[in-house]
């Protein structure tokens, strides 16, 4: 039976693998699973999950999630959309959502970031003081 750190370690040189130009391509990602699952080898399943963790974790760090209280104008749209490309890189998806419990403002998450400038936060910090 192989450790844990084994098989961390053997993840994260297959997930090496999967990298073209400095970005992860899809078709190596399902080729290398497929290839961990098709095989009978013990511990292929942890090594499988392990591996889709870290494909997960990537893909975290190129999505972002825009939360505000009201629709944005197309053109405050893109102003965040740039803001977010100049801070975090080229390759970032940006998606843009509606969530009327914000009250105000605008919550943005990338990856594990969030900045969240909403009027619900500012409530809820402004109650934590008293």
């Amino acid at each position: 039976m192989k450790t844990i750190k084994q098989v961390r370690r053997e993840a994260k040189h297959l997930f090496r693998l999967c990298f073209v130009d400095g970005s992860l391509d899809k078709a190596r990602v399902r080729l290398a699973m497929q290839s961990v699952l098709g095989s009978k080898r013990r511990g292929s399943l942890a090594l499988a999950t392990q591996f889709e963790r870290l494909v997960r974790l990537e893909e975290l760090k190129h999505t972002a999630a825009v939360e505000s209280a009201t629709p944005l104008t197309i053109d405050l749209r893109e102003r965040v959309h740039a803001g977010l490309l100049e801070a975090y890189g080229p390759g970032l998806n940006t998606s843009f959502s509606e969530s009327p419990a914000l009250i105000g403002g605008m919550r943005v998450r990338v990856s594990s970031d969030v900045y969240d400038g909403s009027v619900r936060a500012a409530l809820a910090a402004l109650e934590k003081c008293f």
